[in-house]
């Protein structure tokens, strides 16, 4: 979305979202592909080659992402969850120093992250938007991976 938003003008930035939305949260890859194609054909597109072809460029590497439900698309699509995570574990890791061993460290980084999904009734937008349906769907996505206890 940034490379593409770089390469258009500020005045046309309202009308190329709607249209790069329906490409990322289309519901299969060939729906995806029809979004793109729409784009291309679209005066937007006719304008700015060079969004549809970032698009093209990185197809491979956008098309798994499809693969995944809607909630697990948001956390992925979503950077400044991924960023307010690591902002909070550094921030658990800077304020405490050093640790004596590693599980000393791990057991912090646990504490940061169930502090993070769990907040206070006095902080209840500390916790990440989304989080708990997202979970849910990574426990049904990669149940052999995840175990939730």
């Amino acid at each position: 979305m940034r490379a593409c938003l770089r390469l258009s003008s500020g005045k046309d930035r309202s009308k190329l979202v709607p249209a790069l939305r329906a490409i990322y949260s289309a519901p299969t890859e060939q729906a995806a592909e029809r979004a793109l194609d729409e784009l291309a054909a679209s005066e937007l597109g006719e304008r700015y080659p060079a969004v549809v072809r970032t698009w093209r460029v990185a197809w491979s590497e956008f098309t798994p992402y499809l693969a995944f439900p809607p909630a697990i698309r948001t956390v992925v699509y979503s950077t400044n969850m991924v960023e307010s995570i690591n902002s909070r574990l550094r921030k658990a890791t800077r304020n405490r120093g050093h640790f004596p061993s590693e599980q000393a460290a791990l057991k912090m980084l646990y504490l940061a992250v169930r502090e993070q999904t769990t907040p206070r009734a006095r902080d209840i937008n500390h916790v990440a938007a989304h989080w708990k349906e997202a979970l849910n769907q990574f426990s049904l996505f990669f149940e052999d991976r995840l175990s939730i206890r």
